[in-house]
């Protein structure tokens, strides 16, 4: 059940920061579904969506770099995202990017004021156990050029410093007391709300919104068409061994994001979906055990903040099911890759090379044939030997 009043006042600016890999594609996905019946209830709503430029607008005043291959946008998205805000009036607004979660102290306070003015702003925090993070944001990574295996990178997280590369963000990001704190501190206390995910009911974090914001039960539904699905450990590893290769030959972080991001991951989703028999990704014992230490550290330090929680904060430190002290942990034995989804990959390099031009450190590059040939037969060839090229060939052949 949810709490009563958590209506907000008409005019509130609710600001959803994430964390990354808590739902928040579900969200931005509900909202864009429902976008045009929205402003009968008096709500507008700025968030993740094709041709829309809000997304700009949360990483230029963060300043983080988006993805490999991208640069920081200009500082005039901000103001232009907070302008069209402030042109809602009395309208209460969602403003949707788990980019805002990104920023240091002095970006947080900024974009607090950036949406203040005559009206009240409020936060909302989605949250979800670490034990549910860690391999759905390890693959994330993987898709903007992570070459460490999950194991080793659950090492480099847990076992070094918070700081450490690679990926040195994460903790900003997941390290999810602090994060709450920073924003307590900007928005303060009462105006802070966390939503603590219920797997057991996955509708409950859009029925939240639905009472933050005014709107009819059951107008949020989500859209499958807009889910953004995790990788399977196979085709995880199939992108990782491309990220050596590429890291190996040297390519530029554009020709990077074109043919493998924007090419191979891309096609490699849109044309194959795991099966039942796929292995998904899987944390082992040692490093669940470690991360709900962690997140019981995490569930206190949020309690005592004094912000308003949705759901059962203790089950953040809570210890999977099935996991005791007793017994070795067993590394995790990567499948054989589908020859189908390799096909997917392939497709999407080859297609993605033949773009007429690609930019590169602000110099127009043409791909030409010897790229698209060390990709297709050297690259992809010695990646995925023994392991079905010949099919994939074949696949390729006669498509």
């Amino acid at each position: 059940m949810l709490p009563d009043s958590l209506l907000l006042p008409p005019g509130a600016r609710l600001i959803h920061v994430g964390s990354h890999k808590t739902g928040t594609s579900a969200v931005q996905g509900a909202f864009e579904l429902a976008r045009d019946r929205l402003p009968e209830h008096g709500v507008s709503y700025f968030g993740a969506a094709p041709g829309r430029t809000y997304l700009e607008g949360a990483l230029a005043v963060t300043g983080r770099k988006p993805q490999l291959g991208k640069q920081v946008p200009d500082l005039s998205e901000w103001t232009a995202l907070t302008a069209a805000v402030a042109a809602e009036g009395n309208r209460r607004v969602l403003v949707s990017s788990a980019f805002f979660g990104d920023g240091d102290e002095e970006a947080t306070s900024r974009v607090v004021e950036g949406f203040s003015g005559h009206w009240p702003v409020h936060i909302v925090i989605t949250l979800r156990p670490l034990a549910k993070v860690m391999a759905s944001q390890w693959q994330q990574y993987v898709q903007n050029g992570l070459l460490l295996r999950y194991e080793d990178w659950l090492d480099a997280k847990l076992n070094r410093p918070p700081g450490d590369p690679p990926t040195p963000l994460f903790w900003h990001r997941h390290r999810h007391d602090r994060l709450v704190a920073r924003w307590a501190e900007a928005a303060g206390a009462d105006r802070v709300s966390v939503i603590i995910v219920d797997e057991s009911d996955r509708m409950m974090v859009l029925r939240t919104f639905e009472a933050m914001l005014g709107l009819p039960g059951g107008l949020l539904v989500p859209d499958a068409a807009t889910a953004n699905r995790s990788l399977s450990l196979a085709e995880a590893e199939l992108i990782r061994l491309l990220n050596e290769e590429a890291r190996h030959r040297k390519w530029p972080e554009q020709v990077y994001a074109r043919l493998v991001r924007g090419g191979a991951i891309n096609h490699l989703k849109r044309g194959y979906q795991p099966g039942p028999g796929d292995q998904r990704i899987v944390t082992p014992p040692w490093a669940l055990k470690q991360v709900a230490e962690i997140g019981a550290e995490i569930a206190a330090g949020i309690s005592a903040l004094g912000v308003r929680v949705i759901g059962d904060v203790s089950s953040l430190g809570a210890t999977p099911a099935g996991i005791t002290d007793k017994g070795p942990d067993l590394p995790l034995e990567v499948p054989g890759i589908p020859p189908p989804a390799a096909a997917q990959a392939v497709l999407g390099v080859i297609l993605a090379s033949k773009v007429p031009e690609l930019m590169t450190g602000g110099m127009t590059a043409r791909p030409d044939d010897r790229l698209v040939r060390e990709v297709d037969a050297k690259t992809l060839a010695r990646v995925l030997a023994r392991r079905g090229w010949r099919r994939v060939h074949r696949t390729l052949r006669n498509g």
